[in-house]
């Protein structure tokens, strides 16, 4: 039985690969570390609990010796740990260096000594920096802008190095942004969906013209899986929904999915560096057999579906969390309070 290590796994697209890799291949058993910050949530492993297939490590992947003990027998490694939120960021970037670069430098370590068969590095679509017209292809060069995607460029190009150097099975992925069930409500599709539920104002940054491409996370995990097979080490793999969507819009159609009114969207000043327009050439992936299968329309409704139904996941985070209300009053409390300027 092949024994994957998957770290980061309480997070929104960690556990969906974990679920789904626990669903459709009975031959694997899955090692989760997990330092349990913020966004880290057992409930969203609750699929796997019990089974003798499963083993939960709490720790934190710059730890050697929590990393040491998470990956003993594995013969695959999938990083998905990570601090992510731009916005937290701007905010303070220590963290995102300490997780995103020295934690991936642990786990690249630890594979090397044990050598593991393969290691696939979760990086993301906002390494390449903006693109105003076109797409990026995996050859095209990195140009990070703020610091979350510089700390996860660092981290994407250190694992490539250790391919190179000391031939580590590495395989590096950029997606673009992800959407589904289980999204911790800071990011742009929980957040406004929630806020609607409850009719609190919408704050869209900026003109809402900046452009996102929307890949749903199980098409996400499905490409991950789907590497494990046909992913060759020493590559770079760009995986995206093909989605392409203006901020403005995508809150227009969360209102409308809700029956919610267009005067609850409240623009407000931009964040620093806040990048155009993602856009991911896929041909690469493509090309060996895979593809996104879920319509941004109906992956869409049926996420603010789920929000509808799972209050009862997000309305604790929301309303009892203290860490979530300092973190949103720091971020929005100033950009609210300001005199609206027309969307």
């Amino acid at each position: 039985m092949k024994k994957v290590l998957v770290t980061g796994a309480a997070g929104f697209i960690g556990s969906c690969f974990a679920r789904r890799l626990f669903r459709e291949r009975d031959d694997v058993s899955i090692v989760v570390l997990d330092k349990l910050t913020y966004a880290g949530n057992l409930a969203n492993l609750e699929p796997l609990a019990g089974s003798p297939r499963y083993r939960f490590v709490k720790g934190d992947i710059a730890d050697p010796e929590a990393v040491r003990d998470a990956m003993e027998g594995c013969d695959t490694v999938l990083n998905f740990a990570a601090e992510t939120h731009v916005d937290r960021s701007l905010q303070g970037a220590a963290h995102f260096l300490d997780t995103d670069i020295k934690g991936v430098f642990v786990l690249l370590e630890e594979a090397r000594r044990i050598g593991v068969e393969k290691f696939i590095q979760i990086s993301t679509d906002e390494v390449y920096g903006q693109i105003l017209e076109g797409e990026f292809k995996e050859t095209d060069p990195l140009n990070p802008r703020n610091p979350y995607s510089a700390a996860k460029c660092g981290g994407d190009r250190l694992a490539y190095s250790y391919w190179a150097s000391y031939g580590v099975p590495v395989i590096v992925t950029r997606a673009s942004n992800n959407y589904g069930p289980y999204h911790y409500p800071e990011k742009v599709i929980p957040l406004f969906i929630t806020n609607a539920i409850d009719d609190l104002p919408l704050p869209l940054y900026g003109d809402g013209r900046n452009v996102r491409d929307w890949l749903h996370v199980e098409d996400h995990a499905a490409g991950l899986i789907f590497l494990l097979e046909h992913g060759k080490a020493g590559e770079t793999y760009n995986i995206g929904g093909g989605n392409e969507v203006m901020n403005v819009d995508l809150t227009r159609r969360i209102l409308e999915l809700l029956g919610k009114p267009e005067t609850l969207i409240r623009p407000v000043a931009d964040r620093p560096g806040h990048d155009r327009r993602y856009a991911l050439n896929t041909d690469k992936l493509k090309a060996l057999g895979w593809a996104p299968t879920v319509a941004f329309d109906k992956g869409l409704e049926d996420t603010v579906k789920w929000f509808v139904e799972h209050e009862s996941w997000w309305r604790p985070i929301k309303e009892r969390d203290p860490e979530f209300k300092a973190w949103y009053a720091k971020n929005y409390a100033e950009r609210l309070a300001a005199p609206q300027t027309p969307a």
